[in-house]
């Protein structure tokens, strides 16, 4: 029976047709295995997943196993971009009971959907006798398969969620960029050995510290001691200067190799090995959205030329590949096309040289490193250094684009998930301000659009839609902790005060939902579905930890509103940074970043005047280009009289309340904790006053 075919999941609708009598995870598989009295199979996976293609071609799509499944369990499929929580809470098993976990997860469970026997990918011969084993042990030594699966829960919800600490200090974010400078690869960039993931997010922490540091640095001693809030002295600078190498290097190592795509933009998984050459080919949202980000605040905070390059770049490529009809963008590009991981990506000098000409081919074949060191004597493009004739590198490129067009592509799974769209649209929209990109800006803005009109009910929010229509499954944290700062820094671009007003209702929807009342938050809200556990992970992992991700959001969210109860939220979530900030900061990263941004204030910036007007534009720029570290910026028309007076925003934004324009012009308020230094009218001020504020 298809029960998948209404999924508006892609990776459950690619499982529709298999032999397997799938269920959606849901009270009715549930119901069947009490029935029938069998365990639940629950296979875990993503549409983009290689190894998860590998499980279905040799497994589910084979009538024999198929057959054996369908007799002896009742089996779910689930799609871990749309159930997060599931993943988790089984991931958790998988892990406790193998040391590892991974994608596609097999999890043998008790029709109460206790886990008893867990695993991942699993080759057919193998599968087959593991399905006939689990189903003896079940009908033969029940006894002991039900006291598996209790033991097992019992374990998991008796662990202790992860100690608290203080708000992290100057000296705990020193710390911290220490523990990160004892795992980082000095020759090849990047933290550890391979396989290797884009440290996307401790690298935006190390960018803001850098910036920190430097602006620290900029004033003399006695005021940089006494004002700053960042250590002080030699040990300070030394931490600056230590966390500029470690993201520069990483930054550029990651942009020259082959995990980047050098003809389109944008960033593969992961790569496979420890200099960043061969990639594990997938393309995610998420990774590419959050690197889109901190390759523009590279250029924000040192103006590299690559860094702009590359954030364009990627910029470009989520708009051309990933955008959907409805203006959201899609989840993910798989690994695969015609059944080969890569194949779209990789080139032969031989096709290089059929391609361009003999001439071109072979400066192609040494520009790009193209050695047929990969299978079928193949190799990805790597761009170690930047081409000596940049007309020529454009034809070429283009030459070579144009090509590969016409290649079988790589599956696209377009569900719009509220989370990774959220980290979107933060990253184009501030890219779209400080590259002077008004596209990028309106993409971020129907991006907001579509997740605000569609995901949201309320203050509930839905995970994912595809093709305009919404699914069933709730958001869980890292949903409206990711859409509410997207929002806030979209309104901080445009000035539009809707979306200052969503975020606020998301964030008060995190802290009345998910608080663990402990200062932390879960990953679920409490009203949501009750699984055997629940998920609370305050680390990062490939995207920002939720509680990460809810404290910065808090954070400025804070700034903007002088709100104590916003403010004491996000430094009791940042408590947990503190614990790991001396072994474990690979892990934080986001929670580092936020506080890095709560020890510097975050300074404040209203800027205030009549929209359209260029002399607005200024100031407004010129705060937006600040690399202060959670610098936050309202933009209105002004009020000051202190109430609401016509000028739309001022008597929703409580920090342009009381403040407007000065002597007729323009003006920029600078400020921290609500208390503002002088207004000024010039550029050349602001950029003073922001010296001196941070």
């Amino acid at each position: 029976m298809n029960r998948l075919k209404d999924a508006t999941s892609p990776y459950l609708l690619q499982h529709a047709d298999n032999p397997v009598e799938w269920f959606p995870w849901g009270d009715e598989a549930f119901a069947e295995a009490r029935r029938r009295d069998v365990p639940l199979l629950i296979s875990v996976g993503y549409s983009a997943c290689h190894w998860c293609h590998v499980m279905a071609h040799e497994s589910f799509e084979d009538e024999g196993t198929a057959a054996l499944m369908n007799e002896r369990f009742v089996n779910v499929k689930v799609d871990r971009e749309e159930r997060p929580d599931v993943d988790a809470v089984y991931m958790s098993a998988t892990q406790a009971m193998n040391g590892h976990g991974g994608w596609p997860m097999t999890v043998f469970a008790t029709p109460e959907g206790h886990p008893f026997y867990t695993g991942t990918y699993f080759p057919r011969q193998q599968f087959q006798r593991l399905l006939t084993g689990v189903s003896n042990a079940w009908t033969g030594d029940r006894a002991a398969v039900l006291e598996q699966g209790s033991k097992i829960v019992e374990a998991l919800n008796e662990r202790s969620a992860l100690p608290s600490g203080p708000l992290p200090t100057p000296d705990t974010l020193a710390r911290a960029v220490r523990s990160l400078a004892g795992s980082f690869d000095a020759e090849r960039g990047g933290f550890g050995g391979a396989p290797k993931f884009p440290p996307s997010m401790a690298l935006e922490f190390l960018l803001r510290h850098a910036a920190a540091q430097a602006a620290g640095a900029a004033r003399d001693d006695a005021a940089r001691d006494d004002a700053a809030g960042e250590g002080s002295g030699e040990e300070a600078g030394a931490t600056g200067e230590a966390a500029a190498a470690m993201a520069v290097h990483t930054l550029e190592a990651m942009a020259r190799g082959g995990i980047y795509d050098q003809l389109a933009g944008g960033f593969a998984r992961y790569s496979v090995d420890a200099d960043w050459v061969v990639p594990h080919f997938e393309k995610m949202l998420y990774d590419n959205a959050l690197l889109l980000r901190v390759y523009a605040h590279w250029w924000r905070v040192t103006g590299s030329v690559l860094g702009r390059r590359i954030a364009l770049e990627t910029a470009d490529w989520l708009l051309a590949e990933m955008r959907t009809p409805e203006g959201g963008f899609a989840s993910a590009l798989d690994a695969d096309s015609e059944g080969e991981e890569g194949k779209f990506y990789v080139w032969s000098p031989e096709e290089l040289r059929e391609v361009l000409g003999e001439e071109d081919g072979d400066w192609a074949i040494g520009l790009f490193e193209v050695t047929g060191t990969f299978e079928h004597g193949t190799s990805v493009l790597q761009l170690r250094q930047d081409p000596d004739d940049p007309e020529r590198f454009a034809r070429v490129r283009s030459a070579l684009l144009a090509a590969r067009a016409g290649r079988v592509r790589p599956g696209r799974d377009d569900k719009v998930v509220a989370a990774w769209n959220g980290l979107a649209v933060a990253a184009l929209a501030e890219a779209g301000a400080l590259f002077d990109r008004p596209d990028l800006v309106e993409a971020a803005r129907r991006a907001a659009t579509l997740v605000d009109e569609l995901h949201l009910d309320g203050d509930r929010l839905l995970r994912t839609s595809r093709d305009g229509r919404a699914g069933a499954n709730a958001g869980v944290l890292e949903d409206y902790a990711d859409l509410a700062e997207g929002l806030l820094a979209l309104y901080g671009v445009t000035g539009e005060v809707r979306w200052f007003r969503r975020a606020g209702t998301l964030l008060d929807a995190i802290l009345e939902r998910f608080s663990d009342g402990a200062g932390g938050f879960y990953d679920t809200a409490e009203d949501g579905e009750r699984l055997f556990q629940r998920p609370q992970d305050p680390t990062d992992n490939a995207t920002p930890s939720g509680q990460f991700a809810a404290a910065g959001a808090l954070l400025s969210y804070a700034a903007l509103t002088g709100s104590a109860r916003h403010r004491e939220a996000a430094e009791a979530a940042l408590g947990t940074v503190t614990v790991l900030a001396d072994r474990h900061a690979r892990f934080a990263g986001w929670g580092l970043a936020a506080a890095q941004a709560a020890v510097s204030g975050p300074i404040e910036v209203a800027v205030v005047g009549p929209a359209g007007d260029p002399a607005t534009a200024a100031l407004h720029r010129t705060a937006l280009l600040s690399p202060l570290p959670g610098l936050v910026v309202a933009l209105g028309e002004g009020d000051p009289g202190g109430g609401d007076s016509g000028g739309g925003d001022s008597g929703e934004v409580p920090l342009l309340q009381g403040r407007g324009p000065v002597g007729g012009e323009p003006a920029a308020y600078v400020c921290r904790g609500f208390t503002c230094r002088m207004p000024v009218t010039t550029p050349a001020a602001l950029l003073a006053e922001l010296a001196a504020g941070a």
